[in-house]
Parts: structure tokens; C-alpha cells; sequence
């Protein structure tokens, strides 16, 4: 089965998807490793972990496809890709769906923000008006050439004007052809509670460690008609604790054998990353057997 195919199969499951945010090859290998049905590959995770800084606009669109196709071609699970707002206009959402089509995403996220963007759940945002945007979710749905991929519209109006134009944007996003909507940083239980019965589309929520939304289980949150739950940071924000404690243990005690209890082994580590399974393919093909 194809991971587009397999995403509207888990879209339509019963079940709500989980994605944590994955940033890189390896952090997306983990994830399914865990046991997640799907990845979020996070443009704020991507920004932070290939350029060193935050999520305003300073990623590029050929530096986040590449990260998209090192992740789809590692794993095995579908992945929902981060494409901030298309890099440009509608012509430019086009070659960003296809670009993201042809490295192998099952859905693929678009914003109605300006250039440059910023992350969904801080200051100082701007937006283009609803009219263009819906002229770019129709030049998403008319790139795609597997109609199974998912077209995910977000709208970050609640920050910049409130959440009624924000629900009047994601209703036109719906009627321009998104499959799912994303009302990105809604503030109260009162707003995530209505959202979906405003919209009436599958909703994604933002699982943010103090961000603006409220956070809940998943399990409610498909209650109230939410289809997908990402979380984004939980994965670089866990590997950027772990990592500070252990160097200051290695600082300051100057013994390597300190930090054990925050690594995995040399064996354990080379078995996750499939080194034994590519030193066998490797010698499959030797003329020595």
C-alpha cells in the first residue's frame, strides 16, 4: 500500500494520528521505531536543527525538501510534511506540492502567513487575505498528481485578526479543496471545543509545550473532531535537555563513563540504525558466499 494510501486509510480509521515532530532522518527512524502510525516532519525542528536558528522564514524551500526525502526515504510510515506557505504564490505552490509529492510525503501543510513566516505560536505574524490563499490551496489540489495525498490548510488568523475570521478562512480553505484543516494557535478549551462543528472538516491540532493552545489528551481530542494530533518539539526539545545535561556532566566531572546513563551503547546504537542488516544485504552480494 502506498503511504498516501495508507494515510487516508488512518484518517479515516476511528482513530485519531498521532505525529510527533521529527527533524532530521534519524529523529523520524526513532519515532516509528516507538510505534507512531505517522511522522510530522516540523519546519520549526528542521529550521533549529540544519541552520542553528528559530522558525522565521530563514528555511529554505530546497533545504526542507531535502530533509522531507531523507525522512520519507528512511521510514516506512506516512509522513506529513511542514511546507510553511508554499515559498511564494500560488505558481510557487505548485512546484512546492509537486517538489514534496515527488520526495515522497502522504500530506502536506500550507499556511496562509506572509514572507517572512513565523512559528505558528509566536508574535508579531501577518497574513495574506482569505481570497489568496484559497487561490493557493486550489493550486495545491491541482499540483498533486496522486489525489490520495492530503492537503492540509492552516490559517493563523486568530493571532493577527480573531478566531471568527479564522473559522470563516478555514471554511473557505475547505470549500477551495483542503482535506484538512488546521486552526493553528486557538487560546481557549471554549475555541477547540467549537472548531470542528464550525468548520465542519477533519481538524488537525498543535500539541505545543507552552504554546497557546490548551493541551489534552488525544483521545478527546478526536472527540471534539480532531483527525490529527502533532506534537513538533516534544523531540527536539527532549534530545536538547538530555544532550545539555549530559555535556555538563562530561564538563564538569572530565570522565566519559559519567554520561552512560544518558546514551545508548555503541551495539545498541549500531543495531537501531541497521547497521547489521546492511552489513548482510552488503555481503549477500560478495562472490566469497
Amino acid at each position: 500500500m502506498k503511504k498516501t494510501e495508507k494515510m487516508r486509510e488512518l484518517l479515516c480509521s476511528g482513530k485519531i494520528i498521532m505525529a510527533p515532530g521529527a527533524y532530521d532522518a534519524w529523529s523520524a527512524r526513532i519515532i516509528e521505531k516507538a510505534g507512531f502510525s505517522a511522522i510530522y516532519m516540523t519546519g520549526y525542528g528542521v529550521s533549529g536543527s540544519t541552520l542553528g536558528r528559530p522558525d522565521i522564514g530563514l528555511i529554505s524551500f530546497a533545504e526542507m525538501v531535502e530533509v522531507a526525502r531523507n525522512i520519507c526515504n528512511c521510514t516506512n510510515i506516512p509522513v506529513i510534511a511542514d511546507a510553511d506557505n508554499g515559498y511564494g504564490s500560488s505558481l510557487n505552490v505548485i512546484r512546492t506540492v509537486q517538489a514534496y509529492e515527488q520526495a515522497g510525503v502522504a500530506a502536506i501543510q500550507l499556511e496562509d502567513q506572509v514572507m517572512p513566516k513565523r512559528c505558528g505560536h509566536m508574535e508579531g505574524k501577518q497574513i495574506i487575505s482569505k481570497e489568496e490563499m484559497v487561490a493557493k490551496v486550489r493550486a495545491a489540489v491541482y499540483a498533486r498528481k496522486d489525489t490520495n495525498m492530503i492537503i492540509i490548510a492552516r490559517t493563523d488568523a486568530i493571532a493577527v485578526t480573531n478566531y471568527e475570521d479564522a473559522i470563516e478562512r478555514a471554511k473557505a480553505y475547505k470549500e477551495a479543496g483542503a482535506d484538512v484543516i488546521f486552526v493553528e494557535a486557538m487560546q481557549t478549551e471554549e475555541q477547540v471545543k467549537n472548531a470542528a462543528h464550525l468548520v465542519g472538516a477533519p481538524l488537525m491540532a498543535n500539541m505545543v509545550e507552552h504554546g497557546k493552545t490548551p493541551l489534552d489528551t488525544a483521545e478527546n481530542l478526536y472527540k471534539l473532531g480532531f483527525r490529527i494530533a502533532i506534537y513538533p518539539v516534544l523531540p527536539i526539545y527532549t534530545v536538547t535537555k538530555a544532550l545539555i545535561d549530559a555535556l555538563k556532566i562530561l564538563k564538569d566531572s572530565e570522565d566519559l563513563r559519567n554520561c552512560q546513563p544518558y546514551e545508548v551503547d555503541f551495539p545498541t546504537f549500531n543495531e537501531m540504525i541497521g547497521l547489521n542488516q546492511l552489513r548482510s544485504l552488503e555481503k549477500s552480494f560478495s562472490c566469497k558466499n
